[in-house]
């Protein structure tokens, strides 16, 4: 039995700027904007919230099913996944298009001006559930295109696959009609504090109702921790401290989603594997880039009992088990 990742697999592209966008662009002539910002330092990342779910999926023991569609750029991505155990079988390159990709470059404040390029993208709904011989305990529906995020829900669904609804940066191209949609195949769903009002505000779905229509919904707030609703109980999860100092978020929730997709395939209870969601978020959080984080049992096991003050249920075979 596996866990199947559906959804982008991109290359992020970072670039700096030492002072501030404000100082080279004058508001007045927003109309006719024409600057370059020199930006000494760039670093290229794996990302995309599929291949980022994947990678610590793998960490964590797993050896997930990736389906995606790439550029015929992907070659140094495949092999970084398939070294750390990711089933690539099925991320599909797709001729004479470029692999996502999206350009940021960030001012000395923090802000950013970001670009995104979909690609190979833009062909997602060219896989198909089907194509999956493997037996799949529970799926992932992270953002991913809207033609191919529409489909493959209906896939999942009609394949009895339980899945999870992870709308992302997707849910607003999404009507009102296909999000009450997708909520009513789900499984679970997984939104941040934003999304769940984008939800309410779109959809008419406010929080209550969503509970009732799925087995759990999972609702991240940032700095706050997580609330899980589960079995008409509401979990609350506290923020992980790390004694190393948050250095970069960005896929932070894709690390967290390995974790929920983790205990739902292993079926931990709900407390536990949002602890366990949480305390690879916060290691995540402390490296650069989406794929740069490492971990083993140990490290986890560690770190949950210093923030929670109990011991990690170990898998067999891990250290400590």
């Amino acid at each position: 039995m596996a866990i199947l990742v559906c959804g982008a697999i991109a290359y992020d592209t970072l670039f700096s700027f030492e002072d501030r966008f404000d100082s080279q662009i004058l508001p007045d002539q927003l109309h006719k904007i024409s600057t370059t910002f020199l930006a000494p330092t760039m670093r290229r990342e794996f990302g995309g919230p599929a291949g980022n779910i994947a990678y610590s999926l793998a960490m964590l023991g797993e050896k997930p099913i990736l389906m995606g569609a790439v550029g015929e750029d992907f070659a140094p991505y495949r092999q970084h996944l398939k070294h750390f155990g990711v089933d690539d079988r099925f991320v599909k390159v797709i001729p004479g298009q470029y692999t996502p990709q999206c350009f940021g470059i960030a001012d000395c404040d923090g802000n950013q001006l970001m670009a995104f390029h979909p690609g190979a993208m833009n062909y997602g709904d060219s896989n198909h559930i089907a194509d999956v011989p493997d037996a799949v305990d529970v799926a992932i529906l992270s953002p991913g295109g809207r033609a191919a995020f529409l489909q493959h829900s209906r896939e999942l669904y009609a394949a009895g696959i339980p899945f999870v609804f992870d709308p992302g940066q997707e849910l607003p191209l999404l009507s009102a009609d296909e999000i009450r949609e997708i909520v009513e195949m789900a499984s679970y769903l997984a939104i941040n504090d934003y999304e769940s009002e984008l939800i309410r505000e779109r959809a008419g779905l406010t929080l209550d109702m969503l509970r009732a229509k799925v087995k759990a919904l999972i609702v991240t707030r940032g700095s706050k921790g997580a609330e899980i609703y589960a079995d008409d109980s509401v979990h609350l999860i506290p923020r992980v401290q790390m004694d190393a100092p948050p250095i970069d978020p960005m896929g932070c929730g894709d690390a967290f989603r390995a974790g929920l997709l983790y205990g739902i395939r292993h079926g931990l209870d709900w407390r536990v594997t949002g602890r366990l969601a949480n305390v690879i978020g916060a290691i995540k959080v402390t490296s650069n880039g989406p794929q740069n984080h490492f971990f083993d049992w140990e490290k986890l096991a560690g770190l949950y009992l210093a923030s929670y003050g109990e011991e990690l249920p170990l898998p067999r075979g891990r250290a400590g088990a």
